[in-house]
């Protein structure tokens, strides 16, 4: 058996017995190729092994999924035929294909840097959004290498507990197999295009629109997007309020900047979406209303108390008009307060109950009542 068979056996086992960690093809036999590197992965695509395939071009990169057999069979082509040099990353060894100058194949192996096996596999299990996504080296997450920027430490952690919880939510939610998603509020990204793989790995037919008013951010989106091949991801340039598309199945709005969390919700509500998660912000329509009035509450007589409870009484009233339309409202953390002290999630989830329009709107008005409060911005947009 030659050197080279020897090393396909190899992969073919790792592949066959889930030991493949990740597995790198490089050095193209044709100078002037435009496929640089592939890179493999080991991804779950309902709940069955598969492996990712990242083509990386000059220009551009290409994923394509694949089964054991099917994945053995287009690296053992590509070896063949394509590439010199490929590397093999187990839990315990990296094993590596090199071709000299003048032909000569050699096999080289060493001890995985990695602290132990358990740490790789677990990894891949717990890491929604693996260092070596395409997306995440396109939007200055990681270097080409899928090492994570140390500047950007925190963004991935954020992105990772984003689809925590989105993969717990979308678990109770009753998603058609092509669920219809709107980020408003999108900014340059980093959730919507995460969100984006994870549904597609998950096996989804996802169509997903990031709604943002910068159009430069739009500009930058729509271009990574189109460098990725990421067909049903698209990002429009406008204001929240004027987004009139109602075929939505999943509403995000992660710190929309005060009312745009209540434009966001009445279009998910308008919508009978049947997920709406926001991460609300800033609060001032509630602030500015009572500016000026007297309170009697001692709680409310210092400033950052004042702020922390008027945020409060903004979200509870915003889950209580969720409870009334007939969804399921839940606040919690969305990440450490260490990070942003804007870390409240507000989620609504369509369970297609009875609406709750007496006893949500009875509360609602014995909190404006307690507050002085007129109105809330969402009350308005609803009813008019």
């Amino acid at each position: 058996m030659s050197t080279k068979e020897d090393f396909l056996e190899q992969i073919k086992a790792s592949l066959e017995l889930h030991s493949l960690v990740k597995l790198t093809l490089s050095k193209p036999t044709d100078k002037d190729s435009t496929l640089h590197n592939i890179f493999v992965r080991p991804v779950e695509i309902k709940s069955e092994r598969h492996y990712s395939f990242t083509y990386r071009y000059k220009t551009n990169d290409e994923t394509k999924n694949h089964k054991v057999e099917a994945a053995y069979q287009e690296i053992m082509m590509q070896i063949e035929e394509h590439f010199k040099n490929a590397t093999l990353c187990t839990p315990d060894e990296d094993i590596a294909l090199l071709t000299s100058k003048k032909g000569k194949i050699t096999v080289q192996k060493s001890k995985a840097n990695r602290s132990t096996a358990t740490v790789a596999h677990d990894k891949i299990k717990t890491k929604r959004a693996q260092p070596d996504a395409n997306y995440l080296t396109l939007l200055g997450v990681t270097d080409h290498a899928g090492n994570i920027i140390p500047k950007m430490a925190d963004k991935y952690r954020q992105i990772n507990k984003f689809l925590e919880i989105m993969e717990s939510l979308i678990a109770t939610a009753q998603l058609p197999k092509n669920p219809k998603i709107v980020d408003m509020g999108s900014g340059k990204g980093y959730l919507t295009f995460a969100l984006y793989e994870y549904m597609r790995q998950k096996g989804y037919e996802v169509s997903v629109t990031g709604i943002e008013l910068r159009k430069e951010l739009v500009d930058f989106c729509n271009e990574t997007a189109k460098q990725l091949s990421f067909e049903g991801l698209q990002f429009v340039d406008q204001p929240i309020e004027e987004y009139e598309n109602k075929d939505i199945d999943i509403l995000i709005a992660l710190h929309a900047c005060d009312t745009a969390t209540d434009d966001a919700l009445a279009k998910g509500l308008a919508s009978d979406a049947a997920l709406i998660v926001t991460a609300p912000c800033c609060h001032k329509q509630v602030r500015q209303q009572l500016k000026g009035k007297a309170v009697s509450s001692p709680i409310l007589k210092y400033g950052i108390f004042k702020e922390r409870q008027y945020e409060m009484v903004t979200d509870t009233i915003r889950a209580l008009i969720l409870e009334r339309e007939g969804y399921e409202s839940k606040i919690f953390e969305f990440v450490s307060n260490e990070h942003t002290r804007k870390n409240v999630m507000l989620v609504g989830i369509n369970h297609h109950r009875t609406k709750n329009e007496q006893g949500a709107n009875d509360k609602i008005s014995a909190i404006k009542s307690e507050f002085g409060l007129d109105y809330q911005q969402l009350e308005r947009l609803i009813d008019g």
